[in-house]
């Protein structure tokens, strides 16, 4: 199988498709590999790396994939990269097809086969193929890390001669992949924690990793998750309580950060202006939904915005690319575990097109758009 790396094109984008050692590997399993120059240097990997480790460089992406079987990609190129692929190539990417339909269409007229990342079903079969949860993991971490360093003050107690330095309080809202991380990180830089989540299993999961769970635990918390573990859209009267004691808590706090996604949907509101009014000057709220409209009102995309009392407000865009190096080893290896379901037995490029996780995330196929959300 012939197959390209290209590189991202996006402003905020630093991850790669495929590491130097994700090509070393399809290599030795006997493909060819095209790596468009620059493609990794923005996350340390050399054009001389992919040399050492067997690919080819290309001037341009458009050179890359003329000649591709399967195009490695992050946000799946552009809708006039497409147009330079072979009839029956394939592309991977997080295309968030839902927002951008038009490129679909553009695959489906090249008669690409485009499989959205983050369309791979939730099963046991396909955790190691997971990129959101990957490169959630990661936004978790970072989320912390820069909430730390923006807020500008210790995070665990610290006992001198001189006094007492209190632990910074930390509150994780939404008990995801990120939330998960974003906890255990906080604990781990010694933060008194707190966490919620509509979704009754992360209460569990939120006391495991040592932090206290806050919620309205009434009849409808209790069937608040869907079949395959997202969280549901919850009552106009349920959002009100829960809005009445995240206000309370949120009023004590040093650090927030907001993590609440609904697929397919904008992002819920979770603090309000009259809510940050309440908090004490220097603290601060990381909203990692913001690409989706964000959980915090006032928030702005790419932006740290500082309010009227002092509280700051982060809208930073695209988390896992500023850890570039590991998002983007994470994210090969991603595909690197997927790359069998679309490789036949002697090495050419062919889709098991019986097989549930093809069919979860093929957005096109034989020059149609095939996958129900778009229909």
């Amino acid at each position: 199988m012939k197959i390209a790396v290209i590189k991202e094109t996006g402003a905020d984008e630093a991850r790669v498709a495929a590491t130097p050692d994700a090509v070393k590997f399809y290599v030795a399993a006997g493909h060819s590999v095209n790596v468009t120059k620059g493609a990794g240097k923005k996350a340390n990997f050399s054009d001389a790396d992919y040399k050492d480790a067997g690919a080819t460089i290309s001037a341009t992406n458009d050179a890359s994939v003329k000649s591709a079987d399967f195009v490695m990609s992050i946000n799946g190129g552009s809708k006039a990269l497409v147009t330079k692929m072979k009839k029956g190539a394939g592309i991977f990417g997080l295309m968030n097809p839902t927002d951008h339909p038009d490129y679909a269409k553009a695959c489906a007229k090249a008669n690409v086969t485009a499989y959205a990342g983050e369309y791979i079903p939730r099963i046991s079969r396909a955790q190691s193929m997971d990129i959101l949860s990957s490169q959630s993991n990661l936004s978790g971490y970072r989320s912390v890390v820069e909430a730390a360093a923006i807020y500008g003050r210790a995070f665990p107690m610290m006992m001198t001669a001189a006094g007492t330095i209190a632990p910074a309080k930390t509150f994780i809202m939404g008990v995801g992949v990120a939330g998960l991380q974003a906890i255990a990180t906080a604990r781990r830089l010694g933060a008194v924690t707190t966490a919620t989540d509509v979704r009754p299993a992360t209460k569990e999961q939120v006391a495991s990793l040592g932090a206290k769970f806050i919620a309205v635990e009434n009849e409808e918390f209790k069937e608040a998750e869907t079949a395959g573990g997202y969280a549901k859209q919850m009552s106009s009267e349920y959002q009100k309580l829960q809005a009445e004691l995240t206000a309370k808590h949120i009023a004590k706090q040093d650090i927030v950060i907001t993590t609440a996604l609904i697929p397919g949907r904008p992002a819920p509101r979770l603090i309000t202006k009259a809510m940050i009014k309440t908090m004490k000057p220097g603290s601060v709220l990381v909203d990692l939904a913001i690409e989706r409209g964000g959980n915090v009102e006032g928030a702005k995309p790419g932006e740290i915005v500082t309010t009227t009392n002092g509280v700051k407000i982060v809208g930073l865009l695209n988390w896992p690319s500023r850890m570039a190096a590991d998002s983007s080893s994470l994210f090969a290896r991603n595909i690197r575990n997927f790359l069998p379901l679309v490789t036949s037995e002697d090495g050419t490029y062919a889709p098991d097109w019986d097989d549930e996780i093809i069919q979860g995330c093929a957005l096109t196929k034989d020059g149609e758009v095939v996958h129900e959300r778009l229909l």
